[in-house]
């Protein structure tokens, strides 16, 4: 295929990925956290990187994953060969994970030809689709152009100020248990607790093996938690899985939405009880 690719949806399947590869414009990033490169481990082919921790977040920030810079996102996304013009697809290692937090990126820079894949690499695995060893990308720089729309991301005082004064919907993707103050926070140090006049919708229901269920059944999780029109915020431990909230409320139609950046491990620790 040599026409290039405009995305119409933020989720492709890992079959409509395999009879695409071949298109002009195409990028494959493996959104995987916590991955070092290694040549031994595995990818999907002529995948490119995309390293949240050290490339995509503020490396000098107090809290992980922090938001980056619109010049350090335009830089790093040049260096991945990027342009104005690619489709992207972006995946992980566990179904959908951070994949949803690469999307999320590039949609809070201005970017919208960029989709999730279903699945992601365990997918792709079970298709027994083509695999190669990592490989560091070497093309040419690209010309993407980063363009910050600030109301994809909020910060601490927007959630100090959204909790107080209840002017939005604040949903934590947290486990019931973690946001039920059950089991201790997998952070050391964190305290356990919640932002106050929250609700939760743990990630994992949206989700059926690493795979995003269907409209019907993601509009039967979000059925509770207000009207599309709300202001919503979404939150989590560290930014990541919030962003597969603000992917299902995305397919749903929801518009007024953000991800709390530095969601409880922030708040945890700024806020004391």
């Amino acid at each position: 295929m040599n026409s290039n690719l405009n995305l119409q949806f933020p989720i492709v399947s890992v079959d409509w990925l395999h009879d695409h590869m071949e298109t002009k414009n195409l990028v494959v990033l493996d959104g995987t956290i916590n991955k070092v490169f290694d040549e031994k481990q595995n990818q999907i082919p002529k995948a490119r990187f995309f390293d949240i921790k050290n490339n995509f977040s503020n490396i000098y920030g107090i809290f992980p994953s922090t938001f980056p810079s619109e010049e350090q996102f335009q830089k790093e996304a040049r260096k991945l060969g990027i342009n104005n013009n690619s489709a992207i697809i972006v995946y992980d290692d566990k179904g959908i994970y951070s994949s949803a937090r690469v999307w999320w990126l590039f949609k809070a820079f201005g970017y919208n030809n960029v989709a999730v894949l279903n699945g992601g690499f365990p997918e792709w695995l079970k298709r027994d689709f083509n695999i190669e060893g990592m490989k560091p990308f070497q093309g040419k720089e690209g010309d993407f152009k980063a363009y910050l729309q600030a109301e994809y991301m909020t910060f601490f005082k927007d959630v100090e100020a959204a909790s107080n004064l209840k002017t939005h919907t604040i949903i934590d993707a947290r486990a019931a248990s973690r946001f039920n103050c059950q089991v201790p926070e997998p952070r050391v140090g964190l305290r356990m607790g919640t932002i106050p006049n929250s609700v939760n919708l743990p990630f994992t229901d949206l989700l059926e093996g690493g795979i995003l269920k269907n409209k019907k059944e993601l509009e039967e999780a979000f059925s509770k938690l207000g009207d599309k029109e709300n202001a919503i915020i979404f939150s989590c431990g560290s930014g990541i899985t919030a962003c597969i909230l603000a992917l299902g409320a995305h397919i749903l139609g929801y518009s007024n939405i953000s991800v709390y950046d530095g969601s409880w491990t922030e708040w945890g620790s700024l806020v004391k009880e």
